[in-house]
Formats: structure tokens, sequence, C-alpha cells
């Protein structure tokens, strides 16, 4: 596949040809990861990125990419198919270095995943850049609009493939501002979601604003708040402790952060709190049966799911107590919060957290290896779906 793509082009054999470092490294690229060949194959393009292994192997400067992206979008200006292809290509090569440097051993999976929820912040933001200024019946210049992420954007957990959960929020008081960031929020949409010649740049899943599907697509942070506050089922409450700002208006992103802490550190009936967990990952777990001798890493029981889970709910019982757990800094460090605040032992703490990232690093090898699905058999991972099985039963019983 890949050197039929290749093979299109006369101008990329003679790159192969020129720089056998380059086709050397192809080979070991393509040998380590069946993804990364499928990926570049998809995008032969990328093979320029080869050329200078300095830049390639280079840790990022996400502030010298946003303005290399924003120089390459002016330069064709007006023309928003290119300038759609223009962000696709850039998002492309920022992730095929970043996967470069994975497959040579270079790159931590935490630090991978930070790498590419600042990319796709940076994405973002310079979408809303180049979209304001076009939206017809536009009333100001800056637009009192944030991008909120939830989900993997959220907690800094994204992966090659993630889609991206978010919500947007505004803060205008102009009579018609309602429809103006509606429109607004659609385009950001549409131009991640488009598929074009340089392939589609994020699927977005936007199910967790308020009211879900049933909901507008942007609220204001008025209503956002009182949604959150008085109609919110649990479970919000539950995807809202991995949440942050991603791009747009600092204060808006303020202001949800003061939402986001209110509602965290809520006094809660633990019995309560504890039986609309419970029930909530029943029903999630109805939906994903796998053989009895296989282990979907995040849905089967005592996978990926069920450590989220059990820290969202001891954030939720907890924070109204230790405003520390408030903190968006990942599930691993929030188990070390909890085991500092005497909340779990520091034994199940430090084994949820090794089952967690074990978890994490096979279904990031599976997904480099071209597999869709993250199943495993049960053998290879039972010692670690029994520590968080035994905690699960200990903290839900």
């Amino acid at each position: 596949d890949l050197l039929e793509s290749i093979c299109r082009r006369a101008s990329y054999l003679a790159l192969l040809a020129e720089y056998p470092a380059a086709l050397k490294l192809v080979i070991k690229l393509t040998s380590a990861s069946p993804w990364l060949a499928q990926y570049l194959a998809q995008h032969p393009v990328l093979l320029d990125e080869l050329l200078d292994t300095q830049h390639l192997y280079a840790v990022p400067d996400f502030d010298q990419m946003r303005a290399d992206l924003k120089c390459r979008l002016a330069e064709v200006e007006g023309d928003t198919e290119r300038q759609m292809d223009v962000m696709r290509h850039f998002k492309n090569a920022a992730v095929f270095r970043f996967a470069a440097k994975d497959v040579a051993g270079e790159l931590p999976l935490q630090t991978l995943s930070d790498y590419l929820s600042a990319l796709a912040n940076l994405v973002l933001g310079v979408t809303m850049e180049v979209i304001w200024p076009t939206l017809k019946g536009k009333h100001i210049e800056t637009p009192q609009f944030a991008i909120i992420g939830y989900g993997k954007l959220g907690g800094k957990e994204l992966g090659y493939a993630s889609d991206l959960d978010i919500i947007f929020l505004y803060d205008d008081d102009a009579p018609d501002a309602g429809q103006i960031y509606a429109r607004f929020g659609q385009r950001i949409n549409n131009w991640l979601n488009s598929l074009t010649a340089a392939g589609m740049l994020y699927e977005t899943d936007m199910q967790l604003r308020p009211d879900g599907a049933s909901g507008l697509l942007v609220s204001s942070v008025e209503a956002f708040n009182e949604y959150q506050r008085h109609k919110a089922w649990v479970w919000e409450h539950q995807a809202i402790t991995r949440a942050t700002f991603s791009a747009g208006d600092v204060e808006i992103g303020q202001a949800f952060e003061q939402t986001r802490h209110e509602v965290m550190t809520q006094p809660r009936d633990l019995l309560r709190l504890k039986q609309e967990v419970t029930e909530m990952r029943q029903k999630m777990r109805a939906g994903h049966a796998v053989p009895a001798d296989s282990f979907d890493l995040k849905q089967s029981l005592g996978g990926i799911i069920d450590v989220e889970f059990i820290v969202q709910y001891l954030v939720l019982a907890h924070a109204h107590q230790h405003e520390v757990l408030t903190q968006n800094i990942g599930n691993i460090a929030l188990l070390e919060k909890l085991a500092d605040l005497g909340i779990l032992d520091k034994h199940d703490a430090d084994a949820l957290a090794h089952a967690y990232l074990d978890f994490r690093k096979r279904q990031h090898a599976l997904k480099l290896q071209g597999h869709d699905k993250a199943i495993v058999p049960l053998s290879d991972v039972a010692q670690q779906a029994d520590a968080v099985r035994a905690l699960w039963q200990a903290v839900f019983a």
C-alpha cells in the first residue's frame, strides 16, 4: 500500500533514491508499526519530514508551531478549502513527528499524550481565529467564546486516533449572541469534521453539552452554571472532573473552572452517589460483551473505565473536604493524592495506578500495530484486572 501510494508521484521515488537515510527510516518506521505505515500511505507528503531528522526528533515548540501554522494560513487567506488542507497537513506532520519519536522509544506514553493534547488545543485555537473574521453577522472583533475539553482531551490523555469531546461556551449580552455563536460553533465543528483530500482534522463528540444531543450547540456561561448546579446528572459531574479550558476567551475558561470547582466540592449523599455511579457503569458494561477468555482493556470488568469511575467517585465524594482533589492532574496523580490523604490505602492506590498505566500502554501498542479494538487475552492482564476488581468491591460494596 505504501509503495503504491509513493509510486503515484515520481518526486517521492526520487526523494527516497536521493536520500538513502530517509529510505532506511521509512523501513524502520513501517516495520515497527503497521498503523504508521498506513498513516504514511495515506499522507505520502509526510516523507518530506524524514529529510531533517534533527527536526523530526526535536522537542516540539508549540508557540513556534502556532506561529508557523498562522503564517501558512495567511498565505492562502480567502481560500477556505486550501486553508483546511493547510491545517490538516500541519496536524498530520506533527502527529507523524511524534509517532517517529514514539516508535524510536524516545517518548513515554504520558509525554506523547501531553503533546497530542497540546496539538489539539493549538488547532482548536487557530481554527477559531481563522473562522471568526469570516463569520457573517459578527458584532465584535474578538469572540467572547471558549472551547472546553472533556474526556481524553480534558485529561491530557489523547491517543493518535482519539476524537475530541468538547463543548462551546460564550459570555456575551448582545441580543442575538446565541444565534451568532451557534453559527460559529457549527462552522468550527464542520471545519474539524470535514473530510478533504488531506483527511479529517478531528472527529468531535458534543454529547457532553447541557442536555446532550437534544441541547443547544452552544451555552452561555450563566446557563451552563445553572444546568450544572440544578439539572446535570451524576455522570455529567463525573465527566467534569476531567474537563478543562482548551481554547478561546481565557476569562470564560476561568468562569468554567469556577463552576467546575463548585460542582466538585458539593457535599453529597454518598450512598446515593455510589448507587448512581455503579448503575451508570452497569449500563455501559451491558453493551460491551467479550468472550470469557478475552479482556477489553477499556470496557471489561476491571479495565480502564473502572479505574476512572473509582477515581471520579472518590473525588466527588471527598473534594468538599479536600479541595486539592479538584485539580485536573490525571488519574495517576489523583490516586497518589487519594493515598496521601488516607482515602485509599497506598498499596491499593499503587496497584490501581500500575494497572491503569499498563492498560493504557497495551492499548497504545495495539493501536500502533494497526488493531482497531483494544482486546487482549485475559491471562495477559489477569493480575492487574483482579487488583482493579478487588478495589472496586472495596469502594462500592
